[in-house]
């Protein structure tokens, strides 16, 4: 059996064929309130415990097993303390490498800002042609007198 709807004729005798929001506007405004009652209920506190001196480390000289590749925003390259063609960077460094453990082939870029992103992608390259597993990149900006 069919269920007939239900249309509310005026005494005008126009059907009238809206919706009737308010229901809905009531249903709303309660979900409303409870929603402002419920959210900072919700907030915990983290507690976090934060050191009360902080001790930076300062190391001055770089360890004599570390790698560090140099570049400027000419595509210089010094390695560690040896200045360098670019053609010798994976010669060079092979050997370098290939006594370190697998685990222990890292190799630190420190770059210039102002350096050719596709000389830099090179010598990021190169290191890896090398046997270069992990590169690392220096947070600090070069020395500016590291290649005059």
């Amino acid at each position: 059996m069919h269920k007939r709807k239900k249309v509310h004729i005026q005494p005008s005798g126009v059907i009238n064929t809206d919706i009737n929001v308010t229901p809905l506007v009531d249903v709303v405004l309660v979900l409303l309130i409870i929603f402002m009652v419920v959210t900072p209920l919700l907030e915990k506190d983290i507690a976090v415990k934060t050191p009360s001196t902080e001790k930076v480390e300062v190391q001055t000289e770089v360890p004599p097993d570390q790698i560090i590749v140099y570049i400027n925003q000419r595509g210089d390259l010094r390695l560690n303390t040896e200045s360098i063609a670019p053609a010798q960077l994976v010669p060079k460094l092979k050997p370098m490498l290939e006594v370190k453990k697998t685990e222990d082939r890292i190799v630190f870029v420190v770059a210039e800002d102002k350096l050719n992103y596709a000389k830099f992608i090179t010598v990021l390259d190169g290191t890896k042609e090398a046997g270069a597993k992990t590169l690392g990149f220096a947070t600090d900006a070069p020395d500016p007198a590291m290649f005059q």
